[in-house]
């Protein structure tokens, strides 16, 4: 407010009586609530106009914006929450948990969960799915050792520290498989101890696939019959099925959990993880709570109730043909990706079935336009559906002129 207001304000209420007072008090409130409301949208302004900008240079990270959910957008004026166990209605109504089902079915039929054995939920994002999966394999084998490869999420070894687990890392092949033979070899060496591992259905940096098949065979091979198997497919987990010829993991391989996550490959614009487990494993470690009217078998109480309206919604609107579709297209985009940049001797690599380009790390200003992970001397291009063969040949051109 302005020197010539606040004065005029003061010599009125030294002038007049408490009422009028009262009435320039309410012009100062406004006054003083417009300009926040001129600031307020500004900066909102400012905020529409950097994301733009950002997200039209966005190469380096697994993110499908390319989604209309303005159907939506009317479901944002309710406090969508859901509680609890999701097959269990409880006492609190507000929530979106019939659509939440759902979409739990439609990833139960994907990855071949039998009917009697199926459970999941919606989670808050990729790491609190993998949370899940592992937190059920600690409870049912609480002295069980925790395998992963060293080209694992960083997830892993953090939910590690969060139960307690005694970590074995596991050594990666050059193309960020898990190393079957290092693999062996600790599980002999601790043969005494259950295995509770973790597989990757597409590693974060180099897109590598672990072979569920073989590592069962290692599994038998060595007599180890108490053993909890859980699957990261956290991008790959949409990507993989509808391929054709790409290796497959589902629940018809004794695979006890798998986490996918909604905001990467389908592209709920919220971060939200599937975490799917077979239901007599989860049994084992609910509790009925009685003032919310269900059991509690999730990670966390409330959940987000919006983020299941928005994975319902791209299932129903994209569907398998949809998804099989944009899973062929970013493959075969990162098939030119990496064509491209061979072409200009810029070494690469690109594992087969995989929409992950992994190449030799180019300078910071690169780095940071293109908005590149980068990892030691690697980086890579996530080639989601946005990423088109213009914008790949815009940052190929920008690649030529550090040669």
């Amino acid at each position: 407010m302005s020197k010539s207001i606040a004065l005029s304000f003061y010599t009125v209420k030294s002038t007049y009586n408490v009422n009028c007072v009262v009435f320039f008090e309410e012009i100062m409130y406004h006054v003083t609530t417009f300009s926040m409301n001129v600031s307020t949208a500004a900066k909102l302004k400012a905020f529409k106009e950097d994301m733009d900008e950002k997200t039209a240079s966005m190469l380096g990270y697994p993110i499908n914006t390319k989604n209309d959910y303005s159907s939506l957008y009317q479901f944002l004026d309710y406090s969508l929450i859901n509680l609890g166990d999701p097959f269990i209605p409880s006492s609190w109504r507000v929530n979106s948990e019939d659509f939440e089902v759902e979409a739990l079915k439609f990833f139960g039929n994907l990855y071949k969960m039998p009917k009697d054995d199926f459970w999941g939920y919606l989670t808050s994002g990729g790491t609190e799915s993998n949370l899940y999966g592992i937190f059920v394999g600690r409870e049912l084998y609480p002295n069980g050792l925790l395998y992963f490869s060293k080209d694992t999420h960083y997830s892993i070894s953090k939910i590690a520290r969060l139960l307690r687990m005694k970590p074995v890392l596991v050594e990666s092949l050059p193309n960020g498989e898990i190393d079957y033979l290092d693999l062996e070899k600790k599980i002999i060496e601790n043969k005494h101890l259950p295995v509770i591992l973790n597989l990757n259905l597409g590693t974060t940096m180099k897109g590598a696939t672990d072979n569920v098949d073989r590592v069962v065979d290692i599994l038998k091979k060595n007599n180890i019959t108490q053993h909890y198997i859980h699957c990261d497919a956290a991008l790959f987990g949409m990507i993989l099925p509808f391929l054709k010829g790409a290796p497959q993991a589902d629940f018809r391989q004794p695979i006890d959990s798998l986490a996918i996550s909604g905001h990467k490959f389908i592209g709920t614009h919220m971060p939200v993880g599937i975490a799917l487990a077979r239901k007599k494993s989860v049994k084992k470690i609910e509790t009925p709570i009685e003032y919310i009217g269900s059991v509690d078998s999730t990670i966390t109480g409330c959940r987000n109730g919006q983020t299941p309206l928005f994975l319902w919604y791209a299932i129903q609107t994209r569907g398998m043909k949809g998804f099989a579709k944009e899973a062929r297209m970013c493959v075969e985009n990162a098939e030119y990706l990496d064509k491209k940049l061979k072409e200009i001797h810029w070494p690469s690599h690109l594992n087969k079935y995989s929409n992950i380009v992994y190449f030799k790390k180019p300078n910071c200003s690169i780095a940071k336009k293109w908005q590149l992970a980068v990892s030691d001397k690697f980086a890579h291009i996530l080639v989601m559906q946005p990423v088109t063969k213009e914008r790949i040949d815009a940052f190929v051109a920008d690649l030529q002129t550090q040669s």
